[in-house]
């Protein structure tokens, strides 16, 4: 075969494949997972895990020794009303000694109304001996009268003062006795007063020691322990890196076992100090009543540090080196490498708040294989995706 004959049927070859060739689709760009930047409410909480107590504890004991417990009124998880009585000792014992002070007050009151007229007859003679005796001086000194019977008058007139003196004496050591028996008879009353044992607050009874039979003492130690108020709060420990964004007054959710509904709660206090071995600090939240609340439950929950209505995507989609974040935009079908600037990040979202829009495709997954003007075809991530890039 010629030459020419060769090349004439690789041209008829040729011509009769192009068709073929000419069919087949172009490869299309690869397929990759992008989120869809939303304007929403983004919240910053800080988690936090701790004890249930009371704010505030109030131990109720006895103010008096050696009396009995003879009722008990009031139990543990009762609610109670300050000045309400929890429990009443026996007042056999003390009711007899107010009747022994009784009886003493009123026998120093008739011995002073008799020292009274005792002295009452001691002055009049006193008077009598005293002008008796100026009279006889007066004769005396005209000498119608002796010696011996000036010397009688002067006699009698010191009896009589001697006596009037006793008298008064007497009267004086009755009343002492009467103010004796007197405070005798408060103190006895007081006592009787506190053989009931009151709540000093409202609140609620987080436990009681007392038990019936029992013999009190003053120092001996608490009978019911009160919740002032019946106030619980959250003990909870936080993080030394995440201590700084809790502040006093921030609002705060608790969750207790068991499926509990969320409690709501405010942030009372803030610790100055964090714990040199944990590396935790301590905050007090101060919870809205409820009748789930225990004391010294254990109860986890989280702590608003801060909000924001801005444009949110997926922590995923930011990438961070050198200080600098960056997220690959899908824009008309082609990779766009932008600068952002984040804002508030809040569990797996975090807000962007410059050089991005609501409704924008971004990559779902920040660092992957593709460069800046490459082509791809997005895919929205479902949730499954999202959690799996997260957890990467």
């Amino acid at each position: 075969m010629s030459v020419r004959s060769v090349r004439l049927a690789l041209a008829l070859l040729l011509a009769a494949a192009s068709p073929v060739l000419a069919k087949e689709p172009a490869v299309a760009p690869p397929s990759i997972s992008v989120v869809k930047a939303e304007r929403r409410p983004i919240v910053a909480t800080v988690p936090v895990t701790g004890t249930l107590v009371p704010r505030e504890t109030v131990s109720v004991g006895a103010d008096v020794e050696g009396l009995r417990i003879v009722a008990l009124l009031a139990d543990e998880g009762d609610t109670v009303k300050a000045g309400q009585v929890l429990a009443r000792l026996a007042t056999d014992l003390v009711d007899a000694d107010l009747a022994r002070a009784t009886a003493q007050i009123a026998r120093a009151d008739a011995a002073i109304t008799q020292a009274g007229a005792l002295v009452e007859e001691a002055q009049s003679a006193s008077t009598e001996a005293t002008n008796a005796l100026q009279r006889t001086r007066a004769l005396s000194a005209k000498g119608i009268v002796g010696q011996d019977v000036l010397d009688q008058r002067v006699s009698a007139a010191s009896s009589a003062a001697a006596r009037l003196a006793s008298a008064r004496q007497g009267i004086a050591l009755a009343e002492a006795d009467r103010a004796s028996a007197e405070a005798d008879r408060r103190s006895l009353e007081l006592r009787r007063s506190k053989a009931e044992i009151k709540a000093p607050t409202d609140g609620l009874v987080l436990s009681r020691a007392a038990r019936l039979g029992a013999v009190v003492s003053a120092a001996g130690g608490t009978l019911f322990e009160i919740a002032r108020d019946g106030l619980i709060e959250l003990d909870a420990e936080v993080s030394e890196t995440q201590l700084g964004h809790v502040r006093k007054g921030q609002a705060a959710t608790v969750r207790l076992p068991g499926g509990e509904a969320a409690v709501a709660g405010e942030v009372r206090l803030v610790s100055p100090l964090v714990d040199q071995a944990t590396r935790l600090g301590r905050v007090r939240i101060a919870l809205a009543p409820s009748p789930a609340l225990r004391s010294g439950s254990f109860a986890r929950g989280s702590v608003e540090t801060a909000r924001s209505q801005g444009v949110v995507i997926a922590r995923t989609a930011v990438l961070t080196e050198d200080g600098v974040a960056t997220v690959q935009v899908v824009r008309d079908g082609r990779i766009e490498t932008r600068t952002v600037k984040t804002g508030l990040v809040a569990g797996d979202d975090v807000e962007i708040t410059e050089n991005l829009q609501p409704g924008e495709d971004v990559v779902s997954l920040a660092g992957t294989f593709v460069r800046d003007g490459d082509a791809v075809t997005p895919v929205a991530a479902d949730a499954d995706t999202r959690t799996a890039e997260a957890a990467r």
